[in-house]
Formats: structure tokens, sequence, C-alpha cells
């Protein structure tokens, strides 16, 4: 699998370490930095490794910071992109089932690496469900393309 990382500097050695783990199980890993530890701001990095996701460049993508969530927001302002914050193995493993997630952010200051290996590993082999999850991850996505016209989202 062709897997983006990326993070900001309260993620950095979560996403280094997730990069080396997935490495080592031979996925080919896209790194779009930051390169260090230093300060930086997350918003690039995130959207870099989301866009690739999102062009259909690579199958996934993992990003950490601090918290999970500026990442994850960033990343779903992206077409394509389906993020989500998971803490556990079960919450990513129902992201991908029900929604057909393709990004997974991680908590750089809550999670320890035992605890993003099991997360990481089970975003990247739990598959998408289908069926009526389909239809709903479907009116997910039109969001992408829906007018901003009043009413316009997806009654029916």
């Amino acid at each position: 699998m062709r897997i983006a990382v990326g993070s900001d500097h309260a993620g950095f050695h979560l996403k280094e370490h997730v990069k080396a783990v997935l490495n080592a199980l031979g996925h080919e890993v896209v790194d779009v930095g930051p390169a260090t530890s230093g300060s930086v701001d997350y918003p690039q990095f995130a959207a870099d490794a989301a866009r690739l996701v999102g062009n259909g460049d690579v199958d996934r993508g993992v990003l950490a910071c601090g918290s999970g969530v500026g990442v994850a927001i960033v990343a779903n302002k992206v077409t394509g992109v389906r993020a989500v914050n998971a803490h556990d193995p079960a919450e990513a493993e129902m992201a991908r089932r029900h929604n057909d997630a393709n990004v997974v952010t991680l908590s750089g200051s809550r999670l320890g690496p035992a605890q993003a290996d099991s997360i990481v590993a089970t975003f990247l082999r739990t598959e998408f469900e289908g069926g009526r999850h389909a239809r709903r991850v479907g009116q997910i996505m039109a969001l992408e393309t829906v007018s901003t016209e009043p009413d316009t989202v997806l009654h029916s």
C-alpha cells in the first residue's frame, strides 16, 4: 500500500515511528514532512498529505499533531478525503467500515507508539463494507460539490 504521512512538531515523533513501522511492513511511505521536530504550522503538511489521498496518488494517509484534531480538520477540507481522528482501534475500524475513511489522524500528546501501531494497523487492514454505507458516503461526497444555495443538502 502507498501511504502519505505528515505531522506538525507535536506529532513529529509519532509520524517518524509510524513511518518506520510502515516501511518495515513493506508499505511505500510518502513523507510530506516536516523533516525535523522544530515548530511548524500543521495546515501545510496536513493539506499536502490529504491532497495526495484525494488525488489518488496514495491509498491512505496518516497524520499526527498534538491532538489529532487540527490535522483532521485540514484533511477534511480536501476533496475526496474522509479523515477520522481515531483514539483507539475500534474508532479506526468503524470509520473504515462505515465511512470509508481514507486518512487517520493521531494525537501525538495522548497516544504512545504501541497505541498508534494498533490504530494504524486496524485502519489499514479494515475494508469498507459498502451496502447502505456506500449510499451515505456518496451523500458525504456530494457535499463537496453541492451549491451553497439554501436547502440543497440531501433531503429526500
